[in-house]
C-alpha cells in the first residue's frame, strides 16, 4: 500500500467540521500547487486532499507555505495503484475531484510514450472507476478533469480553438490527454458520472519545472548557457498566467455546468523566438547585463517530430457564462515570473540537479543547431 497521510490532522477530526472535501490529484506539481494553495486559503471550511506521486516534477517545496494548514492533507500515492485510490475514498468522503495529475511534457512523450499511456489514460480510468464506485447516485458530486489545447492539434495563422473544435492530437502527450478526455465523457454518458472538462493554453509562472520553455530560458540565461529553440522559432503559443488558470479552475469547479467543457486561454499569442527575445531583454535588465548579451545565446536546434505550429484559445464561453477573464497581462506576468526565479535560486538548484541534467543532455545535445542571428 502506497497511500501515506502526511498532514497532522486526521480524516475524522477534519470531516466533522468541513463543508466539502475536494481531492486534487497532482497537487504538488506546477499548476496543481497553485490550485491547492488557492483552495486551502480561500475555503477554510473545506478539506483539501492533495494526492501526488512525487515524480520528478512533483515538489512539496511548492507548498511549504501551507503545509501545516488545518484544512490541508497531503497523501503520497500513485493513480496506477488502485489500492491507493480505494484507500483515499475509503478514508475520506470525497465530494469533488480536480484531476490534474499527468505526464505533461511533449518531448518526454516522444522519447517515452508508454509512461503517458499509463499515467494519463490508465490513471484517469482508475480514478473514474473509484469515483463511480463511491458516488452511487452522483448527487452533489463533480469530477473535474483538466485537459489541454494540444488535443485539438495545430492551427494555421488564423482561427482559434473552442469547445467545439475537433480532436486531432499530433503527439503522444496530446493523444494521451485526448483519450483521457474521451474516457471522462464516456463515463458521464454511460454511467451518469457528473463531470466537467476544461482545455487550457500554455501556462507560465512561479514553480514551473524548467523543462518548459520560459523557466528553461530563465535558468539558462542565469547560467550563461545556450537558449535552445526548436526549428526556426516560429511556433506560436497562447500564454496563460498560472494564477489566472487556478482562478478559472476554482470558478469552473464551483460554478460550471455538469457535462460541459470550458476553454481557458490567456489571450497572449507569442512566437517562440519573439518571446525568447523579450525574455532576454528583461533578464539583461534584471541581471544588469549589457543589452543584447543574452539574446546572443539563442540557438536553433533540430525541430521535434510533429511540432504543432500554433495554438490559440477562444475563451468567450467561460467569459460569457462564468464571468472569468485573465487578470494578469503578459508583461506583468513575465516580470513576476522572472522575479520569482531570481529570488528562489535554491528551489531552482534543487530541481535542476541529477535526473534533470541527464534529461537536458538527452534532449538538446547532439542536435544540429545554429546560433541566432537577430533581425
Amino acid at each position: 500500500m502506497t497511500l501515506r497521510l502526511v498532514a497532522g490532522a486526521t480524516s475524522w477530526d477534519i470531516k466533522a467540521h468541513c463543508a466539502m472535501t475536494i481531492l486534487v490529484t497532482g497537487g504538488a506539481g506546477f499548476i496543481g500547487s497553485h490550485v491547492v494553495r488557492r483552495l486551502v486559503q480561500r475555503y477554510r471550511d473545506y478539506t483539501i486532499l492533495n494526492l501526488d506521486a512525487l515524480t520528478y516534477a512533483g515538489n512539496l517545496e511548492n507548498l511549504k507555505d501551507i503545509e501545516n494548514a488545518p484544512n490541508y492533507v497531503f497523501l503520497k500515492g500513485n493513480l496506477l495503484d488502485k489500492g491507493c485510490i480505494d484507500d483515499v475514498f475509503g478514508s475520506y468522503s470525497v465530494d469533488g475531484i480536480i484531476h490534474l495529475a499527468a505526464e505533461s511534457h511533449v518531448d518526454r512523450s516522444i522519447s517515452g510514450p508508454s509512461a503517458f499511456v499509463q499515467t494519463n489514460i490508465q490513471g484517469t480510468v482508475n480514478l473514474l472507476e473509484a469515483a463511480r464506485a463511491a458516488w452511487k447516485d452522483g448527487q452533489g458530486k463533480r469530477f473535474y478533469h483538466i485537459s489541454t489545447d494540444e488535443v485539438f492539434g495545430s492551427l494555421g495563422q488564423e482561427g482559434r480553438f473552442d469547445e467545439n473544435s475537433p480532436y486531432t492530437p499530433n503527439s503522444p502527450y496530446a493523444a494521451s490527454k485526448a483519450a483521457a478526455d474521451h474516457f471522462v465523457r464516456a463515463y458521464g454518458t454511460t454511467y451518469g458520472l457528473p463531470y466537467i472538462i476544461s482545455n487550457c493554453s500554455n501556462n507560465y509562472g512561479p514553480n514551473q519545472f524548467p523543462e518548459k520553455l520560459i523557466p528553461l530560458l530563465i535558468n539558462n540565461i542565469v547560467n550563461h548557457e545556450k537558449l535552445p529553440l526548436y526549428g526556426e522559432g516560429k511556433n506560436i503559443r497562447d500564454w496563460l498566467y498560472v494564477e489566472d488558470h487556478a482562478a478559472a479552475i476554482d470558478q469552473v469547479f464551483h460554478q460550471g455546468t455538469i457535462g460541459e467543457t470550458y476553454c481557458i486561454g490567456g489571450g497572449n499569442e507569442w512566437e517562440n523566438l519573439e518571446l525568447a527575445r523579450l525574455l532576454c531583454s528583461l533578464m539583461d535588465k534584471k541581471l544588469q547585463h549589457a543589452e543584447g548579451s543574452s539574446e546572443k545565446l539563442i540557438t536553433f536546434v533540430g525541430d521535434r517530430p510533429g511540432h504543432d505550429l500554433r495554438y490559440a484559445i477562444d475563451d468567450s464561453k467561460i467569459r460569457r457564462e462564468l464571468g472569468w477573464k485573465p487578470s494578469v497581462d503578459f508583461a506583468e506576468g513575465l516580470e513576476r515570473t522572472v522575479n520569482w526565479y531570481l529570488q528562489n535560486t535554491r528551489w531552482l538548484s534543487h530541481v535542476t540537479s541529477g535526473a534533470y541534467q541527464e534529461y537536458y543532455e538527452k534532449m538538446y545535445s547532439g542536435r544540429d543547431h545554429r546560433r541566432n542571428t537577430p533581425s
